[in-house]
């Protein structure tokens, strides 16, 4: 069953069309990366998802509904969203800014309760971001600020989330962090994941389910050891791959690659 259809798409900013007639389902309770190249479609793809850019024509669907006939707060209630580039307003502490993952649970301009405490402090603890809840988000360096925009995201409390290059800025452990958080809140609360990710043997390793995409068009999808082959990466990224397996995952992992060079 899928949580999320896209039903022959297309999307784009003016008069430039970025995504046209792309069909794809998201299944329900796993993690899907999309993957491609630069400028190939996978923001505009997630922000049609998540009803931040209109559809010039084709729906997404969420929970069988056209997700642009939906009411913003009930859409908010399901899908929290973790776009590529955030900014806060300034003088907001770690704190305040997580709280407003809780906005889409309050009615008019009520106080938090019990419950957006405990979606809070559970948030900030599995960030790791406890010690600096008091500090002021300009005063964090752009790795903690990429943590505090996911633990807002978390503290919204849905069943899907739809993250934009989440490892942005993070070093390799906090990017392990975090993904090993995603997984388990699919494994433990059958939360649904999607998410664009360039580091592919990390999509490999997370995902359920992949998305290749170029120049605005779906070329695969599938499990990992479906689209992380050779002839994929190479329609794809234009890459001469060498593959193994992950030992932690068994799923397929690019060892190295090279530009492909095609025959003279």
């Amino acid at each position: 069953m899928a949580v999320l259809n896209v039903d022959r798409i297309a999307a784009g900013y003016l008069s430039t069309l970025i995504i046209n007639d792309l069909s794809v389902s998201i299944p329900e309770n796993k993690i899907t990366t999309i993957i491609g190249p630069n400028g190939c479609g996978k923001s505009t793809l997630l922000k049609a998802i998540s009803r931040v850019l209109k559809t010039k024509s084709g729906a997404v669907y969420l929970d069988g509904r056209a997700i642009h006939q939906l009411e913003t707060k009930e859409v908010a209630k399901k899908m929290a969203i973790l776009p590529q580039t955030a900014a806060a307003p300034e003088g907001l502490t770690v704190f305040e800014l997580v709280s407003y993952g809780r906005f889409p649970h309050q009615r008019g301009f009520g106080s938090l309760k019990k419950e957006d405490y405990k979606y809070i402090y559970w948030a900030l603890d599995v960030t790791g971001l406890n010690e600096f809840k008091d500090r002021p988000i300009e005063a964090l360096s752009g790795g903690q600020r990429q943590r505090v925009w996911i633990a807002m995201a978390l503290a919204q409390g849905t069943e899907i989330l739809i993250l934009d290059e989440p490892t942005t800025y993070l070093d390799l452990a906090h990017q392990l962090d975090i993904l090993l958080l995603l997984q388990r809140l699919k494994e433990e609360e059958g939360r649904t994941i999607v998410m664009v990710l360039h580091d592919l043997n990390h999509a490999s390793r997370f995902s359920d389910y992949m998305i290749a995409m170029k120049d605005g068009t779906l070329m695969m999808e599938g499990t990992p050891e479906e689209v992380m082959t050779c002839p994929n990466l190479e329609n794809v990224f234009n890459i001469d791959a060498s593959m193994a397996t992950c030992p932690f995952s068994h799923n397929p992992i690019c060892l190295s690659y090279q530009l492909f060079q095609k025959n003279k």
